[in-house]
């Protein structure tokens, strides 16, 4: 996976991690919201790397 590739994942991680943690204290839907996107968004990356990976390998 390409840097800037991951620094968009973890930023967005990141983001939904202080929006979930932020959302706490006013509506729990809302963390709950926030905290399965936050899941979402971590798998997309690794999903995102596997397939990367799995395609470079069969290029060479």
């Amino acid at each position: 996976m390409s840097k800037p590739l991951s620094l968009l994942f973890a930023v967005v991680s990141v983001l939904l991690m202080c929006a979930t943690a932020i959302s706490m204290s006013f509506s729990a839907w809302l963390a709950v919201l926030f905290g399965i996107l936050t899941l979402v968004s971590i798998g997309g990356g690794f999903i995102v790397k596997a397939r990367l990976r799995r395609r470079n390998e069969n290029k060479g």
